[in-house]
């Protein structure tokens, strides 16, 4: 699982407009999924290969069957035969017989004849489905475990790199956050464990996640945010990305008796469903998207 989307579409009209409209309404598609998008597009077999190799792996491949001097089963027999990637492929055709078009390997295509003059919308339509389908596919509870995990490393790690490079232009006063963190942190811990091993309960050591230094970074990071007078998003920040972060990382997967997937942990059941899934996205997007912010306000 994860927060971009990319599709290549290879088709020799794809410069025309009820094109280039479906390609749009695809884009605000995914966009309105919490998806970023990618839409490469291709006139024939040969510039096809030129991007693919260039953008190495997309998540959904469309194709028209009669291209400029080539065929769409050629992108087809490529990916499956010299990549040996299963991507999901949508191949559509005016040609009547287009599921009897001879593929190397025809597992997770979805075949569309054209039909009248107006198939665009139609075509639009089917498209969306297949996109949705995939979707959900993205959307399996520990796919999406897997991308919290993976997202908000790279966010943790993009913090950490912006306080290391404020913190060595000699700045005390945040410098002075950030050992004051560090001291709380420790003797917390210090004090936990010495209470743990007078009283013999380990259970408040065992129930003490070692995830803080995530929330230390956000710490200072805040601290950075004021004394340079701009917008703290830091305490969404915390809640949005870091805490559920450490929910999903110490909770199980469990199934209820109505078939419905969940995480539970200690404190509380997380309900696991698609609108979960978009405010997930969301929220992720939405931070990248502060930090990046915060970081060119800091060059500047």
């Amino acid at each position: 699982m994860k927060l971009n989307y990319k599709i290549i579409w290879v088709e020799d009209k794809i410069e025309t407009r009820p094109f280039e409209r479906i390609v749009e309404n695809i884009k605000r598609f995914l966009n309105d999924h919490f998806f970023d998008v990618e839409i490469e597009t291709a006139e024939d077999f040969e510039e096809f290969k030129i991007k693919f190799e260039a953008n190495g792996s997309f998540d959904l491949v469309i194709t028209d069957f009669s291209l400029n001097d080539s065929q769409g089963n050629q992108v087809i027999d490529f990916i499956r035969m010299d990549k040996n990637i299963l991507t999901e492929v949508f191949f559509y055709s005016a040609n009547t017989e287009i599921r009897s078009v001879g593929l190397v390997n025809s597992s997770r295509i979805s075949f569309y004849r054209l039909e009248g003059t107006g198939y665009h919308s139609e075509l639009q339509r089917k498209i969306e489905e297949l996109i949705a389908l995939t979707i959900a596919k993205f959307e399996h509870i520990v796919a999406m475990r897997g991308m919290i995990m993976h997202e908000t490393s790279s966010l943790d790690e993009q913090a950490f790199e912006m306080v290391t490079e404020y913190i060595t232009n000699n700045d005390d006063e945040v410098r002075t956050v950030l050992y004051d963190e560090l001291i709380s942190f420790f003797e917390r811990k210090a004090q936990i464990s010495s209470t743990s091993k007078k009283n013999n309960n380990i259970n408040n050591i065992i129930k003490d996640p070692l995830l803080l230094t995530s929330s230390q970074r956000a710490s200072v990071l805040s601290s950075m945010i004021n004394k340079k007078g701009f917008e703290d998003f830091i305490k969404e920040y915390k809640k949005e990305v870091i805490n559920i972060r450490n929910q999903f990382a110490h909770a199980v997967l469990e199934v209820g008796e109505d078939g419905k997937e969940y995480f539970k942990n200690k404190k509380e059941d997380i309900l696991f469903n698609s609108d979960y899934c978009k405010k997930i996205r969301h929220d992720i997007i939405k931070h990248k998207g502060n930090l990046d912010d915060l970081s060119d306000k800091l060059k500047n």
